[in-house]
């Protein structure tokens, strides 16, 4: 059985997509970027302001799932420019304190809103 997730701490879907989706012991929120979840407004400022957005949205997402970081098994992550990679990854590791979740990073032509970093996840909850 799928449920959708909703949280009103995490930005609204800019298109016709769910924040996430739990399907049984999996979690799969959508890709998310440095958007305000009070204002709906794109942050702009430096990749470390983006990528730590980023993260609280996820965090959102997955506090109302019932989920944590330690249930994280799988994330990917698009940068518009790998010049950023450093950055992101030391923001993105200090959410995780072991059993790291397998992911992909790449580096694509665009992004929505043309923001630097989107990053999606799976999580797993026994």
């Amino acid at each position: 059985m799928k449920s959708i997730v909703y949280s009103t701490n995490a930005p609204f879907p800019i298109g016709p997509y769910s924040q996430a989706v739990q399907a049984g012991n999996m979690l799969y929120l959508s890709g998310q970027i440095a958007i305000d979840p009070i204002t709906q407004q794109l942050i702009k400022g430096s990749i470390e302001d983006e990528t730590k957005r980023v993260m609280l949205n996820i965090e959102a997402l997955l506090e109302a799932s019932g989920f944590t970081f330690a249930d994280i098994v799988k994330t990917s992550v698009f940068l518009s420019d790998m010049k950023h990679f450093a950055l992101v990854n030391e923001i993105y590791g200090s959410y995780f304190q072991s059993d790291f979740p397998a992911r992909e990073t790449v580096a694509v032509l665009g992004l929505p809103k043309n923001v630097n970093v989107e990053i999606s996840v799976t999580a797993y909850k026994a």
